[in-house]
């Protein structure tokens, strides 16, 4: 997905932030050529001063994104998730975030869920960034207890992972 989008706006790097920033944020564009989150409209002069651009730079991005059928189809239908990691404390939940070699590497999530699993822990959310679309993408694990430490001495030995943060 995120190379057909880039090279929609390759030629275009004000538009290429804004195009980011509504993928990261699952931000939509509706018909009317509005960024919404579901149906409350957000200001492009709030994604212009977000993004560091003029507000014009988001009228034109979203007048390209509908005038592409693939784009359109793709930003009427993105959705934000409610992530836990910085409420998880609060839950009383655990939170362990992976740093992979290689993200794009197969298998990582499945090798961090398993050695959760043989701890006897839950997962109650488990994000990745994409590493298209971020320099340091990162594995958010959210369990229902605080992560043990025997489970982290694993997960530090696992062959993808080179990092793991606790809160």
């Amino acid at each position: 997905m995120w190379h057909v989008i880039l090279n929609k706006f390759n030629k275009h790097p004000a538009q290429e932030k804004v195009v980011r920033l509504l993928v990261e944020r699952g931000f939509q564009v509706n018909s009317a050529g509005r960024v919404v989150s579901g149906h409350i409209e957000i200001p492009h002069t709030q994604i212009a001063a977000e993004v560091g651009v003029d507000r014009r730079v988001i009228d034109s991005t979203c007048e390209a994104i509908l005038s592409d059928e693939t784009l359109a189809d793709i930003f009427r239908n993105l959705h934000t998730i409610p992530f836990l990691k910085d409420v998880a404390p609060a839950l009383g939940l655990g939170v362990v975030v992976i740093t992979p070699g290689d993200a794009s590497e197969t298998g990582i999530l499945a090798r961090v869920a398993t050695a959760v699993t043989r701890h006897g822990l839950s997962i109650r959310q488990a994000v990745t960034d994409d590493p298209y679309l971020s320099e340091q993408p990162l594995l958010t694990i959210i369990t229902d207890t605080k992560v043990p430490g025997e489970l982290i001495e694993e997960l530090v030995k696992l062959p993808d992972v080179k990092g793991v943060t606790v809160y």
